[in-house]
């Protein structure tokens, strides 16, 4: 299970160092690929990336298809070079609108890595949902 929050910096080739502990959890390949209905990039292990895929593939044709151009076109199979660096394409990188600071986030059964302006506001939004889940977990 991923959990925390760190920053990051890209360098001139696009890459990132994810933390440690989060490249052992995602394996020595995984997957980035957009975010679902946010502007983030979220990365993933194999193993979560094919049963999402799975699931996708049982909806009906039209979301279905939907989901893949947006999910799996997306979608790049990456492999940590030897100092835990990944490349974050091009078009991945200005879909999240990042440049040279990334904040990465882990997120249950994925990390998401997010433009650190683009996730203030969106946080900013959530506040009433972060009150209504906390009301229903009565926390």
């Amino acid at each position: 299970m991923f959990s925390g929050m760190s920053n990051h910096s890209i360098d001139a080739k696009g890459r990132i160092v994810l933390p440690a502990k989060f490249r052992e959890e995602l394996g020595s390949t995984f997957y980035i690929a957009q975010g679902f209905g946010n502007s983030c990039i979220q990365a993933m292990s194999e193993e979560q990336y094919n049963s999402i895929c799975a699931k996708i593939l049982e909806l009906p044709a039209n979301l279905s298809l939907a989901l893949q151009y947006n999910f799996n076109a997306t979608a790049v199979s990456v492999t940590p070079n030897a100092q835990g660096r990944v490349i974050i394409p091009q078009g991945l990188r200005k879909f999240a609108e990042i440049e040279s600071d990334a904040l990465v986030i882990g997120m249950n059964n994925r990390i998401e890595i997010w433009n650190k302006d683009k996730f203030d506001e969106f946080m900013a939004s959530q506040q009433d949902n972060i009150a209504q889940a906390l009301s229903m977990l009565r926390l």
